[in-house]
């Protein structure tokens, strides 16, 4: 199963700082694209440890 999360990126003086807001992960790199790759890593070292659980969909 695939998990989409939101990545939040900005930038601080000489760093990127992307942070997801759902998991509460946030990591830093030079580029967006090295930040954005540090923030899955830590999201998914994240969420070995603290899985997320499914919640049942609602129908309509």
């Amino acid at each position: 199963m695939t998990q989409s999360f939101t990545a939040i990126v900005h930038k601080e003086k000489k760093l990127y700082v992307a942070e997801c807001p759902e998991i509460g992960t946030a990591s830093q790199g030079h580029t967006i694209e090295e930040a954005i790759a540090n923030l899955r890593e830590a999201t998914e070292l994240y969420l070995e440890e603290f899985p997320v659980k499914s919640r049942p969909q609602m129908s309509p």
